[in-house]
């Protein structure tokens, strides 16, 4: 008898834990839910530090999820984790055509365009060309997926010097807003500065999530340097005045980054 796959081990060690656990057992595709988006998202934080071991780790937890709903479905008679395997297996040979036919493709841009065409076809779709961008992605990454997919239809701007100006234009619009101290208005013109912002980063080939999760990352790293700098002092954040803290977050910058 040959070695035991360790995929298969782990689908048997899921239905034992669905069998004998109380905590799994009581789980449902609602309770597993914010696991599933922590998880996606402790993958991300994984590649962003560059540690081959924590990814590693963490994939095998976004992994543990798929496993997860699958053993669910299982006992409801719906579809076990090897039919979603075999539903992806056939789903990507059928959507690279370049690779497993005859196709031939010139780069990696018209690769996405025929992946769109065949995904419309495989759905038989008649729906919206922006149907399928979740609604549960995060606001600023589902503004550049619904400005990606309208795009392969051909709306959108000739080159970047308008995407420019229309970032220049909702600006003055917020400002506009912001005058005449309208609530509703200025929320809107925000959103659009946004969405703008965010087509923006898609011409210039920048994700805007990671754009911002990387001057998130670098805040936190500062602040925590002016706080660690105070605490040397004796003083807190709060106890000191804007310019002191202004000072000291040049210098944050210039020794963490």
């Amino acid at each position: 008898m040959g070695k035991e796959h360790p995929f298969d081990r782990l689908v048997d060690i899921m239905h034992q834990l669905r069998q004998k656990c109380p905590w799994d057992r009581k789980q449902t595709r609602e309770s597993l839910k914010p696991y599933l988006i922590e998880e996606a998202y402790e993958v991300l934080d994984a590649i962003e530090s560059n540690d081959p071991e924590k990814l590693k780790e963490e994939l095998g937890d976004l992994m543990l999820q798929a496993v997860f709903h699958a053993e669910i479905a299982k006992e409801k008679g719906e579809f076990d984790i090897y039919d979603v395997i075999l539903f992806l297996c056939n789903k990507l040979i059928y959507r690279h055509p370049h690779v497993f036919g005859d196709l031939k493709v010139k780069d990696a841009e018209e690769v996405l365009k025929n992946w769109e065409k065949l995904k419309q076809r495989e759905k038989n779709h008649k729906g919206s060309v922006l149907d399928g961008v979740p609604e549960q992605l995060p606001a600023l990454i589902q503004a550049y997926r619904l400005q990606e997919k309208a795009s392969k239809v051909g709306f959108d701007w000739e080159d970047v010097e308008g995407v420019k100006a229309k970032v220049e234009e909702e600006w003055k619009e917020l400002l506009e807003a912001m005058a005449k101290k309208d609530k509703t208005g200025i929320e809107e013109e925000l959103g659009d500065l946004l969405f703008a912002i965010a087509n923006l980063a898609r011409f210039l080939g920048i994700d805007p999530e990671s754009a911002l999760r990387g001057c998130n990352r670098r805040f936190k790293e500062r602040f925590k340097f002016i706080e660690a700098r105070l605490r040397e002092e004796g003083k807190k954040p709060e106890e000191v005045d804007l310019s002191y803290l202004d000072r000291l977050w040049e210098e944050a910058k210039e020794k963490v980054g």
